[in-house]
Order: structure tokens, then C-alpha cells, then sequence
């Protein structure tokens, strides 16, 4: 069995054919652009990444990145409201956007001869976004009805909100990415215009290309429509550093719901922020120890194992702006309660920091994860969007090229080192959701799909 694991990690260590030569250009307005070519469709993906989002607001404002973010689909002087979907689906292309914690992205699909019409639309509304307080007035309540759908009436992201908020005192990563309510129903047009003109700027933006183009005519593309924008004196946000935990945090949320729920996280270093980068390869294969798939360790040991959880789950993300969390979730089945699940989560974490990891587990778990990074190169949305993350974090789009050999390169030792190291209980925050009696008749109503985007 080692030595088919082994042959497995062997074949998969390049990358896919897809994966194409990436150039890099800076216009003289420090506008970034980064192509890459994929000549297997005749087919491109243009998107626009801006170095913003919801942990650059501050207390006040929250929910302003992504109010702004519906808010750049509602007209230029040379584009009316909704001109801009028109005109994309109108030459046969989808697009959409989305906003996070570390940045706010814009995206089109188009066969390859229709990149001019993206281009143009995006730089019309990086720098002449034209900010209607009519428009204004109907998109924050579709906002403030999407915090509704997707936060207030949905325990277990109500839940994740109010542990959040709790597992950081100083982190920007507290604020959550909707907003809070009280925030964005004093939110005026004034400060979307500052915020607009504030970081909307060609040296605030990474412009990404990867599909079947030649990188010249893309570059000359760039020159002629994001070219004349000027650039914006942009200063930067303070840090927010948090300060190290000094002990175990406990939260309880009481809200109707059928079943109860818990969450787990431990303050880990993200690979932008870690002093030793190996550390965050170690926490990216801790996390597909304990869920990778249905051989994975919660899977195995306790939803069909001891059946304590009707489902378990955990996660971490490797490229996060700032320090960030190892999330451990699930659901107690109805046999047992949070509290076992809780205990058997730490049992679970213990074990780690205990008994090394298997080299057999170990390959298994590499194998899984290294195909997985593999295959998502099919799609030429997601190197665009690996690139734009990466970069817009503050990280060098060529660490997407290292991930498979630094995963391979992970140890048992290393991984038992981690586990020690930050799985600890001062580095603890545990929410649980205590269901409240439902109304008669009444569901909580189901949240908009989470790939979802209101104009």
C-alpha cells in the first residue's frame, strides 16, 4: 500500500499540463497585471482584485467593502445602472464578484475575443463609479435583507458571527464581512464615496488574466483602457496585531434552532504570518488528518466510529492576511450531547500532540490533498483567482507553485510539533449553540446559497 501511495505522490508532483507560462507587468500608474496562458478553450477569465475588505473597516463603517461591492454594479456617467450585466451577457460572458475579509474581487468569463468589453467596463468603474443615493437607498436594504437571510435567521452562522467576535479582542478578523446591522442602517452615501475613492485605485488593484491569449496584446489591452487612470495616494490601515490569549473563552448562543451545534478554534499563524512557513504547510495537513474526506479522522472515528456527531468538520486557511484560526465544528447526534462532542474534539487534538501520525495516514492524506491541488487546475477560474488571493494578501503568486512540494515536504514530527505548539487551551475559544424553541410552524428561513450575488 506505502509504495502505490508513493507512486501516486510521485506522478502527481508537476502541475497539470494547464498550468501555462504567467507574466507580470506593472503599468507606470503601479496598476498590476498578471497573465497567464491556457490555449486548451478559447475562452478567458479577466478579474479585478482590490487590496480591501471587511478587515480594513473600522467600528462604524462595518459592511462598507461589501455595500460598495453591490454598489459598483449600479452605474457610470457612460454606463447606466445595470448597463454593465447587460452589456457582459450580451456578448455571451457571466460575471460577478465577491467580497472577504482581505480583499474584494470582480470577475468575467468571455470568449477570448470579447476581453476588450471587459476591460473597458472595469476601468470605467475603478475610478468614475457614479454613486446614486437613489441606488443607494435600494441596495443597502437588499444588503441588510442578505444579513437577515444569510446571519440572523441562520443559527449556525449566527452562531460562527458571535465566536468570531469573541476569539479575537484586537484582530480585524472580528468584523464580520456583511456587517452589523446597527452599522449598515446609519451607513450614508458619503461614506461609500470616501471609501470608493480611498482604495479604488489602479495601485490598489491586481488585474488577473489566465485563458487562451497572447500576453502582448493583453498588456497593450491594459495600457489603453486602465493606463490613463490615475493613481490615488493611498494610506495604509494601522495594524491591529492580537495580543496573545491569556486563557480559555466560552460563549453561549441561545437562539431558536432544531439542533444544537459547537465550534472550536485555536489562534494559529497563517503562512504570511508565520515566523517558520513550515509550520503553516504542517496546520494546512493537520486540518486533512482530521477532514479530508470520508477516511479522514472525524469521518471515520466520530460520525460513523463512536457516532457522537452527526457531522464534524475542520479547517484552516493557509493564506490568510493576518494570523488566523484552526476551526473544529460539528453536531452532537442525538444520542449524545455538545458537550461529548466537545470532549471527544480534544480527544481528537490530544491524540495529535501525542502519537505521531502514521507514515501510511500521512501519504494517504499528502496524496489527497496534492491531487486535489492538481485537478483544480482544470479550471481557469480558480489560477485566476489563486493568483489574485495570493497577491492580494501580500503574497507572491509563485507560492501557488511551491504547495505541492512544500505539502510533500510535511513530516510526522512536524505535525506533532504544531499540534503542541497551538492546539492548546490558552489559544481556545468554544461557542455553543443552545437551540431555543422554535415558533409553531416556523423554520428558519433558508439562507441565499452561499455563491449567491444580489445587484
Amino acid at each position: 500500500m506505502r509504495s502505490i501511495l508513493a507512486i501516486v505522490l510521485t506522478l502527481l508532483s508537476p502541475l497539470a499540463p494547464a498550468s501555462g507560462v504567467v507574466h507580470e507587468y506593472l503599468l507606470d500608474n503601479w496598476l498590476k497585471l498578471i497573465v497567464k496562458e491556457d490555449h486548451r478553450a478559447p475562452v478567458v477569465v479577466s478579474q479585478v482584485w482590490y487590496k480591501v475588505g471587511a478587515s480594513y473597516e473600522t467600528d462604524g463603517i462595518t459592511g462598507i467593502s461589501h455595500v460598495l461591492e453591490h454598489m459598483m454594479f449600479k452605474g457610470t456617467d457612460s454606463h447606466p445602472p445595470g448597463e454593465f450585466s447587460r452589456i457582459i451577457a450580451a456578448n455571451g460572458g457571466n460575471e460577478n464578484a465577491f467580497t472577504s475579509q482581505d480583499y474584494t474581487a470582480y470577475f468575467q468569463r468571455l470568449e477570448r475575443s470579447r476581453l476588450p468589453v471587459s476591460f473597458e467596463l472595469e476601468a470605467d468603474r475603478m475610478r468614475r463609479l457614479h454613486l446614486q443615493d437613489e441606488e443607494f437607498q435600494k441596495e443597502i436594504n437588499v444588503v441588510m435583507e442578505e444579513r437577515r437571510m444569510r446571519t440572523d435567521d441562520k443559527p449556525t452562522a449566527l452562531t460562527y458571527e458571535q465566536f468570531i467576535a469573541v476569539a479575537y479582542t484586537a484582530s480585524s478578523y472580528r468584523t464580520p464581512t456583511i456587517g452589523w446591522m446597527n452599522d449598515l442602517e446609519n451607513l450614508e452615501l458619503a461614506d461609500l464615496q470616501a471609501w470608493y475613492q480611498r482604495w479604488y485605485a489602479p495601485n490598489n488593484a491586481i488585474v488577473v488574466v489566465v485563458g487562451d491569449v497572447e500576453p502582448d496584446k493583453v498588456l497593450a489591452l491594459a495600457k489603453q483602457y486602465f493606463g490613463p487612470l490615475k493613481p490615488e495616494t493611498i494610506t495604509q490601515s494601522k495594524p491591529r496585531i492580537e495580543p496573545p490569549q491569556q486563557g480559555r473563552r466560552d460563549i453561549r448562543v441561545e437562539v431558536p434552532a432544531e439542533v444544537p451545534y459547537t465550534m472550536m478554534g485555536f489562534k494559529v499563524p497563517a503562512l504570511k504570518t508565520a515566523e517558520d512557513d513550515k509550520e503553516a504547510y504542517a496546520l494546512e495537513v493537520l486540518a486533512s488528518i482530521l477532514d479530508g474526506g470520508d477516511s479522514a479522522r472525524l469521518a471515520t472515528e466520530l460520525v460513523r466510529g463512536s457516532q457522537v456527531a452527526s457531522s464534524a468538520g475542520a479547517g484552516y486557511d493557509l493564506y490568510s492576511r493576518q494570523s488566523d484560526l484552526f476551526l473544529l465544528d460539528g453536531t452532537p447526534s442525538d444520542r449524545h450531547s455538545v458537550a461529548d462532542l466537545q470532549q471527544a474534539f480534544l480527544e481528537q487534538v490530544k491524540r495529535l500532540q501525542e502519537k505521531p501520525v502514521s507514515e501510511q495516514e500521512l501519504a494517504r492524506v499528502k496524496a489527497k490533498v496534492v491531487a486535489s491541488a492538481v485537478y483544480e487546475q482544470d479550471s481557469t477560474f480558480y489560477q485566476a483567482m489563486k493568483i489574485g488571493q495570493l497577491e492580494s494578501v501580500g503574497l507572491d503568486w509563485q507560492v501557488a507553485d511551491d504547495y505541492v512540494a512544500r505539502i510533500k515536504a510535511v513530516t510526522a514530527e512536524q505535525l506533532q510539533a504544531v499540534a503542541s505548539k497551538y492546539l492548546v487551551e490558552k489559544n481556545l475559544t468554544v461557542a455553543e449553540l443552545v437551540p431555543l424553541p422554535m415558533e409553531s410552524g416556523r423554520k428558519p428561513r433558508a439562507a441565499l446559497p452561499e455563491d449567491a450575488h444580489v445587484h
